[in-house]
């Protein structure tokens, strides 16, 4: 194995994880927070508090089931989201945002406030550029 400078070494770090390489994990990371039903379900989260699984169903509309499992079953694996189980009848099952969940909800929520304060102005360009391509 061959040696490397010290500043081969610096170089080597700043891109160790650089998430304009497409293999590098931070990549598939940032593709995973930005999903649509990802960035809703910790802004859900982040806001609510703590929710049951049905509660999450129908605060976020359009979501089945199926994609609303997988998704917190993947922010579970994550770390972003924790799953409590209350012995019942029915079993309730809680969900809440851990403390790194709790981080990204701040920038998620943002977005999301971001596109419904602006969406009216990106119609309107949206329209604009419609018009010139017709």
């Amino acid at each position: 194995m061959a040696t490397m400078t010290a500043a081969q070494e610096r170089a080597q770090a700043r891109t160790a994880y650089d998430a304009f390489i497409k293999d590098c994990p931070t990549s598939q990371l940032l593709a995973r927070i930005s999903d649509k039903w990802v960035s809703l379900i910790v802004s859900a989260l982040g806001e609510q508090g703590a929710m049951r699984y049905s509660d999450l169903g129908r605060r976020i509309p359009g979501v089945s089931q199926k994609m609303l499992t997988q998704t917190l079953r993947s922010l579970e694996r994550d770390g972003l989201v924790s799953r409590t189980v209350t012995p019942s009848v029915p079993v309730r099952v809680d969900y809440e945002l851990t403390e790194l969940g709790g981080n990204l909800s701040c920038l998620l929520t943002q977005m999301k406030t971001w596109a419904e304060n602006h969406f009216d102005e990106v119609n309107a360009a949206r329209e604009r550029y419609d018009e010139t391509v017709v």
